[in-house]
């Protein structure tokens, strides 16, 4: 392994959290030779390093740790316990406002970070142009951070951050903030520092992103590594502990039933069964109902081997259920080849409810699905059953990239991720749509 730019030995950090106001000058008064406060552990033995030119994100619930995580790395936060090794310029950015006087200007608050981090006045005034450009808050540059809207002031840090050549970038979850056009274009940049080698160490409860932008992810639960990893499996672990959590949640506020909603019927199984699951990435759910098979076929009933653009694709996906299911919901989730989620449906959502499911039933499920013309790459198809109405469902099977095909490339050339369809029109002038003749009088 490289030397690490970025390495976390054994570190501990916690905050004194105090019952009554009072106590604090108490314990100042006492100089520090009693305590009135008990302690707060955010962070608790984390060690993980981190190579020059990785993208490494952190995953967890609120409340986890993860921007304590990175207080630390940015120095602003000193450890309890344990070591910490920062090597090379860093670029923070974390909570909202972190690191602004909002008292100065947007402009005064560029050349004051800048300046902190070693620039000269010569270099910051040739990189203002970009940052202002980039940020694009207009004369709201030259007034004080204190009257900026929240997204004003994340476009104006996040525009310093990248502007001040990071060897090492820091962000945390601001960016949640940013309206879409200006979050995508931060992503952009996001992805250009990477494939400049820049470290970068990202936190967000946007698995997408994180599976875009991660070569390796950590999971933190309460302070603590739950585990590390490829950024694929973290992210499924993660899911799936989140998941099974909801479900609990869940058993213990068990929905009411309306009137006769009770479960009635036979066994029933499906006249035809797909019992084959080429890979499983990784599976959970409560068990109450399981996939039995997946399978991806033309209008005929052939396997065909690849995606093709502008044709109709079947997914056929067969279900056993294990238990009752009140109502049963079976879908997929179809992933790129960078894993993010690009789309998905179920039978609730396509106004196709099934009917409630006993022990030993069986359905199969076919969704024919109109292929778009797509950029050639692979992609993945995760099938699940969940149980209840989508606002308040039970996962009981879930298969991660349970069948990958490749998209074949098409006889025309896609610009992006698909070709939408579009009629063109050249010289035409669109009229206003005609008015409706107003009713007969007598």
């Amino acid at each position: 392994m490289a030397e690490p730019v970025v390495e976390f030995r054994c570190v501990s950090k916690a905050y004194p959290v105090y019952r009554h106001p009072g106590d604090r000058l108490k314990e100042l008064l006492t100089l520090g030779r009693a305590s009135f406060h008990e302690k707060f552990w955010a962070l608790r033995e984390v060690s993980f390093a981190v190579e020059r030119g990785e993208t490494f994100c952190i995953l967890g619930e609120n409340g986890s740790g993860k921007s304590t995580l990175l207080q630390v790395a940015a120095g602003i936060a000193p450890v309890t316990s344990g070591e910490v090794r920062v090597g090379g310029r860093v670029a923070a950015l974390l909570e909202l406002g972190a690191g602004f006087n909002p008292e100065f200007t947007g402009r005064d608050n560029v050349y004051l970070n800048a300046a902190i981090l070693g620039f000269s006045r010569a270099e910051i005034d040739r990189r203002f142009p970009m940052i202002e450009q980039f940020a694009e808050i207009g004369s709201f540059v030259d007034q004080p951070v204190k009257t900026y809207s929240s997204g004003m002031l994340v476009r104006l840090a996040f525009s310093v951050a990248i502007h001040v050549d990071p060897e090492i970038l820091l962000v945390d979850e601001a960016l949640a903030v940013g309206d879409v056009y200006f979050r995508q274009r931060c992503m952009r940049r996001i992805h250009e520092l990477r494939a400049r080698g820049v470290t970068i160490l990202f936190v967000s409860h946007a698995t997408s992103d994180v599976k875009a932008l991660g070569d390796r992810a950590l999971w933190l639960d309460t302070g603590r590594v739950r585990e590390i990893g490829s950024t694929e499996a973290v992210v499924s672990k993660y899911l799936a502990a989140m998941l099974e959590k909801d479900t609990a949640y869940e058993r213990a506020h068990p929905p009411t039933l309306a009137a006769g909603a009770e479960l009635t019927g036979a066994r029933r199984v499906a006249p035809e069964i797909v019992e084959h699951i080429p890979n499983i990435d990784h599976r959970f759910g409560d068990g109450r109902a399981e996939i039995l098979g997946i399978a991806i076929l033309d209008e005929h009933g052939a396997a065909p081997g690849a995606l093709e653009p502008d044709t109709t694709a079947v997914v056929r996906i067969s279900v056993r259920a294990h238990g009752d299911l009140a109502e049963p919901n079976v879908g997929f989730m179809m992933r790129n080849h960078l894993g993010q989620d690009f789309a998905g449906t179920n039978t609730t959502r396509e106004g196709a409810p099934l009917a409630p499911m006993r022990a030993g039933d069986v359905v199969t499920v076919d969704f024919h699905v109109d292929l778009p013309a797509l950029y050639p790459s692979s992609f993945s198809f995760s099938p699940a059953v969940a149980d209840g109405p989508l606002e308040r469902y039970t996962m009981c099977d879930w298969i991660d990239n349970a069948i990958v095909l490749e998209m074949m490339r098409g006889a025309e050339a896609i610009y992006g991720y698909l070709h939408l369809p579009c009629r063109v029109a050249v010289n035409q002038r669109l009229s206003p749509a005609p008015l409706a003749p107003e009713p007969a009088l007598g």
